[in-house]
């Protein structure tokens, strides 16, 4: 049925349940899964208004890079505790439904299995949340969890 799981994954509840609901349907297929998290790039302006540590301030994409690394892992983490063997972790930065659409299009994924409701902000609430947007945009299935 499935071969190739894409789960975008930002470390929420939602994103958890995601991942639980794609080992699922890994072990039954005996597909592999992917975990994709997205950062958003942030401006040398946005940066600029950040709280940082004066002794080190650091690159804010540096430090978002490092922290989305550390959530895929988790991602991967979970994935394994549910049976799945074949997974692996990737980061990426940009817009994210744009992001996770052509990363499952480049990347082979025949479904995408993605939380109803992540780690956005208000923006999400006005805007329309990732998971809607990445069904409006996927040519492959999606399953939102």
């Amino acid at each position: 049925m499935f071969k190739s799981i894409l789960v975008p994954f930002d470390g929420s509840v939602g994103g958890e349940q995601a991942l639980l609901k794609a080992a699922e349907l890994a072990v039954l297929c005996k597909a592999d899964v992917t975990v994709l998290t997205v950062f958003r790039h942030h401006s040398m302006l946005e940066a600029s208004f950040s709280m940082v540590r004066a002794s080190d301030p650091g690159n804010m994409d540096d430090i978002m890079r490092a922290h989305a690394k550390e959530v895929a892992e988790q991602g991967k983490s979970i994935l394994r505790e549910g049976g799945v063997e074949n997974c692996r972790a990737f980061v990426k930065a940009g817009q994210p439904a744009r992001t996770i659409v052509s990363f499952a299009k480049e990347h082979d994924n025949d479904l995408i299995v993605i939380g109803s409701r992540g780690m956005g902000s208000v923006e999400g609430y006005l805007l329309g949340s990732v998971s809607h947007k990445v069904t409006g945009l996927s040519t492959v299935p999606v399953l939102v969890v």
